[in-house]
């Protein structure tokens, strides 16, 4: 089965982190028996940030951007790049799939697949869904949650493209099953759905941890990850009592959250890490004791079985897509209701009063992550959802 998975976020030399889930998800795939390559949609034309950013950044960004325009391969998958032309984002994301669409056609006329998948519905998925079907080619969407969270709001032409996208796949991949009731309600009753999990390696158990009781978080520094309500959450806590906190990650956000610390007296107890390579931040992350991240719009978060895959038991915020499928899966991840820092200072007290409580329930973490939500099991489940769309 030959697959051409389309992409606007996708690891590169420049940028590895960003869209690794997409990635790991296409790997999975090749090791479960799909021959995979990838499309990575570009936009070769500086956004807006780093125009309003200066001269400096400017010519920093026209240094690294022809980059962008190599081939390159990860992990044993050929990663086309494809160029296309938008106008800035914040007003007109809903409608790059149409920009997108002419040069994905020509990208997509030269591979020869019977699967092209599309992560995200706007705008690769409604890219592929401008293109001409090609008879026996079986068209499949993944939502992850901001693309039905902000991107179909943004615009009644993003309603409608969103509507169209989902009602043209063939199946539609959810990453969790508050994305596909959401789907369903933007798509139409009759769309074909299936909920298939992202996932975690596990790691060797046993990794050393810090001296001392220690929190992290895995996110992109931005206010809906919630590190805001982590930190106002140790500041509640007693002195005596209160863990470290590691935030491995970089955002507009950090610089916010670091004058937050010291205002809340937090000096000495949370230490910035800035963006680190994939698996030197989960390396990070293992040393640590539990992981903490009680943001909203949460449809998933990798982060979550990551960490618990290590042996550290996770909180998330309660009545979001994502912790509450984890939670239902087994035990190893707490629910604190969201945007309450008083609970979740609560929960991270009762969590760490008992070492050997703390301990027994990231070894449950880890065992809910192997039988649940390994990257093996996500591989076989998009092999066989590409399957089932083909059929159709």
């Amino acid at each position: 089965m030959r697959v051409a998975v389309v992409a606007e976020w996708y690891p590169s030399p420049a940028d590895p982190v960003l869209g690794v889930w997409a990635h790991r998800q296409a790997v999975a795939a090749r090791d479960a028996g799909a021959d995979v390559r990838v499309l990575a949609m570009r936009r070769p034309i500086p956004p807006l940030s780093v125009a309003r950013a200066g001269l400096p950044a400017l010519r920093e960004w026209m240094r690294t951007a022809p980059a962008m325009l190599e081939p390159w391969e990860l992990d044993g998958i050929e990663i086309e790049p494809v160029p296309f032309v938008a106008p800035p984002r914040p007003l007109s994301y809903g409608t790059w799939g149409w920009w997108m669409a002419p040069a994905l056609s020509r990208a997509l006329a030269r591979q020869s697949v019977d699967v092209v998948h599309a992560h995200s519905i706007l705008p690769p998925g409604h890219a592929v869904q401008l293109t001409r079907r090609r008879g026996g080619v079986a068209r499949v969407v993944s939502t992850h949650g901001p693309d039905v969270i902000h991107v179909a709001e943004a615009s009644p032409w993003a309603r409608r493209a969103t509507a169209e996208t989902l009602r043209g796949a063939d199946l539609v991949l959810a990453n969790s099953s508050w994305a596909e009731r959401r789907c369903r309600e933007l798509g139409g009753p009759g769309i074909a759905t299936e909920v298939v999990h992202l996932g975690a390696d596990l790691p060797p158990p046993g990794a050393a941890r810090h001296s001392r009781p220690t929190l992290v978080t895995v996110a992109h520094l931005v206010a809906r990850k919630r590190h805001a309500v982590v930190l106002h959450a140790l500041a509640a806590l007693a002195p005596e009592r209160r863990p470290d906190y590691v935030v491995i990650g970089d955002g507009p956000g950090r610089e916010p959250l670091s004058r937050m610390a010291a205002d809340l007296g937090l000096d000495g107890t949370v230490r910035f890490t800035g963006q680190l390579p994939h698996e030197r931040a989960l390396a990070e992350a293992a040393r640590c004791h539990a992981f903490v991240m009680p943001g909203v719009e949460e449809p998933f978060g990798v982060a979550f079985v990551e960490a618990m895959a290590a042996g550290l038991p996770a909180i998330g915020a309660r009545g979001e897509g994502g912790p509450e499928d984890i939670a239902a899966a087994g035990p190893g991840l707490l629910l604190v209701p969201p945007d309450d820092h008083r609970a979740l200072a609560r929960t991270l007290e009762e969590l760490l009063s008992d070492p050997d409580e703390l301990s027994a329930l990231g070894a449950q973490a880890r065992q809910t992550v192997a039988s649940s939500f390994t990257w093996e099991r996500c591989g076989a489940a998009t092999v066989a959802a590409y399957e089932r769309a083909l059929s159709r």
